[in-house]
């Protein structure tokens, strides 16, 4: 090949991977749990191997979970984003300052965000429940502001993402705020919500005053009337499930009746994929944007 030839196989290659990089799909992760910063569990394995290889397929991603009292700041290599923090969100008439870490996760390097909050993580010892495995009265407002604080995040990102997946009941509050608080911003109007489905991990319900507190914009309390006033694990996955537009079973042994609710809506619904799940939840997403 002349020098003029190979000049141009390598102009047009590399011009073909910047459109290639330009194009790539993105898919925001809100995962409940990510090892290595809480332990191990299947949930906590799937929020850290989803993303990556998610990642590996040429997707462009973003990783946040909560950051759980029970997460040593030190060994992970926790740092506040000064620039991200300092909004604070009204749960329950009370201010709560909104406060962002960040880390990379040191096998791949891939970057987690962490929202954190003095009252509701911060000073907490464990994840969801106390040292007697009583669950904490406020689970409900954690929840909520745990979804605003990754949507408020990602605006102040500028990021626009394809997809948005959900993992863990703590990110059932998201779809409904996506598909209706924040869905003329412009960096959720064309996101499509992906809710997937583990085993039960909340033993009793969320506080009675969890559907009012959910309240925001238009995630009006009319939107709430079909829901039972005590919330439970099966109520948010109805919650969940009601405003996303497509469902993972992402267990073998998930909530026989909350998988039935949602193969009994107009939705695509992924049944589990076993153990070698990459190419299965990339070729979804791929499915779910086209739609």
């Amino acid at each position: 090949m002349s020098r003029a030839g190979a000049f141009f196989s390598t102009f047009f290659s590399n011009f073909a991977m910047l459109i290639e990089c330009i194009m790539a799909k993105k898919v925001l992760f809100i995962n409940q749990e990510i090892i290595p910063y809480v332990p191990e569990t299947e949930m906590s394995r799937m929020g850290k191997l989803l993303p990556e290889k998610t990642q590996s397929d040429g997707f462009e991603i973003r990783t946040f979970m909560p950051k759980w009292g029970n997460i040593n700041e030190r060994r992970g290599q926790l740092h506040e984003v000064i620039r991200l923090s300092g909004m604070n969100l009204i749960i329950n008439d009370t201010d709560h300052p909104l406060i962002i870490k960040v880390a990379s996760i040191p096998t791949s390097r891939i970057q987690v965000y962490f929202i954190d909050n003095d009252d509701y993580f911060m000073k907490r010892a464990a994840m969801t429940a106390d040292d007697a495995g009583n669950e904490y009265a406020d689970n409900g407002e954690r929840a909520i502001f745990f979804a605003r604080g990754v949507l408020e995040t990602v605006k102040k990102l500028r990021w626009t993402p394809d997809v948005i997946h959900c993992q863990g009941w703590m990110s059932a509050v998201v779809p409904l705020y996506v598909k209706t608080a924040y869905h003329d911003e412009p960096s959720f109007a064309n996101s499509k919500v992906v809710t997937s489905l583990f085993t039960s991990q909340l033993k009793g319900g969320l506080s009675d005053g969890f559907k009012q507190n959910v309240v925001f914009k238009s995630a009006t309390a009319e939107l709430l009337k079909g829901y039972n006033d005590k919330f439970d694990f099966m109520e948010l996955g109805k919650l969940a499930v009601d405003f996303s537009d497509a469902v993972v079973q992402a267990s073998a042994d998930v909530n026989a009746d909350l998988l039935q609710y949602a193969k009994g809506k107009d939705l695509p619904v992924m049944d589990y994929p076993g153990e070698d799940f990459g190419s299965a939840y990339s070729e979804f997403y791929k499915q779910i944007i086209q739609d």
